[in-house]
């Protein structure tokens, strides 16, 4: 039997006095198991991940699974209403400039106190322990900071305390103009391949202000002090960024296929029994975030992307070319060589996004690639 609630969060006021909320939908097994937080749309743009939550809603109240799923569809109302015109811009704190996605928070101090406090408990009461901490540390932030928080930092807040009870963590995002890739913690590598997702950025075990490494950070930091201290602990917790394509649309047929990679990845959890949710044998490739760049345009003028998503792409072959107009001069033999520019690599790489606009500045981060790119 499966206990369903939805809940409505309210995360700040406007000026107005008219409160920012979220829903939250809990869906609880009457079998233990682990506890699953999936929200989306944490950037205003990326819309795909609610469409994602609404067909695992509509799989798992018909499906037997084990533990706690909690699903947070529009997980920030203020860059969610961010428009300008036809666009929607939220990816940054308009007020502060900040990427939305980069509050989150982890006190690093916390760690080498508690191991040492609970170096000979059993590993069931680190985790209670642990989460009980986390969850103190982040209640203190938010109802006990007498300078107050932005705004930005008490939605966050908020987020974060519900996602850290969990043991598996999954914040759903989307690129400019995008393939599917996953943000994957280098300790967790066997995990990528349980998602039908086929690119793999593998990133380092450290914390620099995301949803994902606020979950994973402190398990990863408390397992290597109490190493350091001579006790081996396995903490068993994940937390990835899943990027479902691209940003300023939904599409519910694809979003049922991105569930179904979703419930691949938790039956491989153990969170469901049902063997119709397997990965898919798909070529994966990977890369360390190291040699995952961004390729800045060298000049102004109107881009024709050319290179293919997921496709690797050999050295001196064109990942775009660039009409400048300006240049044309029909005087000249050659002027259509003057007024197009190809721009080519010395190196392979494999693309995976590109900038949502044809018209660009010098200096705009025009693609990102994986370089040193291998088979996962």
């Amino acid at each position: 039997m499966t206990e369903f609630s939805k809940q409505v969060l309210y995360v700040g006021e406007m000026a107005s006095g008219a409160q920012l909320s979220i829903p939250v939908y809990r869906l609880k097994s009457n079998i233990a198991g682990p506890k699953v937080y999936i929200q989306a749309n944490m950037h205003g743009a990326e819309v795909q991940g609610n469409a994602v939550i609404f067909q695992l809603l509509e799989i798992l109240k018909n499906t037997k699974f084990k533990g706690e799923i909690t699903l947070v569809p529009y997980a920030n109302p203020v860059a969610c209403n961010h428009k300008n015109g036809e666009y929607t811009l939220g990816r940054f704190d308009p007020i502060t400039g900040i990427n939305w996605n980069r509050m989150y928070h982890f006190n690093e101090s916390i760690i080498a106190p508690f191991a040492l406090q609970y170096l000979q408990a059993s590993d069931a009461e680190v985790d209670i322990a642990f989460k009980q901490l986390l969850h103190t540390e982040i209640t203190d932030k938010l109802e006990h900071n007498q300078y107050g928080l932005t705004t930005g930092q008490r939605i966050a807040y908020q987020l974060q305390r519900m996602a850290q009870q969990a043991d598996i963590v999954l914040d759903l995002h989307t690129g400019p103009i995008s393939s599917k890739h996953l943000y994957c913690p280098e300790y967790a590598q066997q995990s990528a391949s349980y998602f039908n997702i086929e690119h793999t950025i593998l990133i380092p075990n450290e914390f620099d202000g995301a949803m994902d490494e606020a979950n994973f950070c402190p398990w990863w930091k408390l397992q290597t002090e109490f190493k350091r201290l001579g006790r081996n602990f396995t903490f068993n917790k994940e937390a990835f960024t899943v990027e479902l394509g691209s940003q300023e649309q939904i599409n519910l047929e694809l979003a049922k296929e991105d569930a179904k990679s979703i419930l691949s990845y938790l039956a491989f959890k153990n969170v469901l029994s049902n063997k119709q949710y397997a990965p898919e044998n798909i070529t994966r490739y990977a890369c360390y975030l190291k040699n995952y760049k961004a390729f800045y345009s060298p000049m102004g003028g109107m881009v024709d992307y050319l290179a293919e998503f997921g496709k690797p792409l050999p050295a001196g072959q064109p990942l775009a070319r660039i009409l400048r107009m300006d240049n044309y001069d029909l005087e000249m033999s050659n002027a259509s060589d003057k007024a197009i520019h190809y721009l080519t690599l010395d190196h392979p790489v494999l693309p995976i996004l590109h900038f949502a606009s044809a018209s660009v500045n010098q200096g705009t981060e025009l693609y990102k690639v994986f370089t040193n790119f291998f088979i996962l």
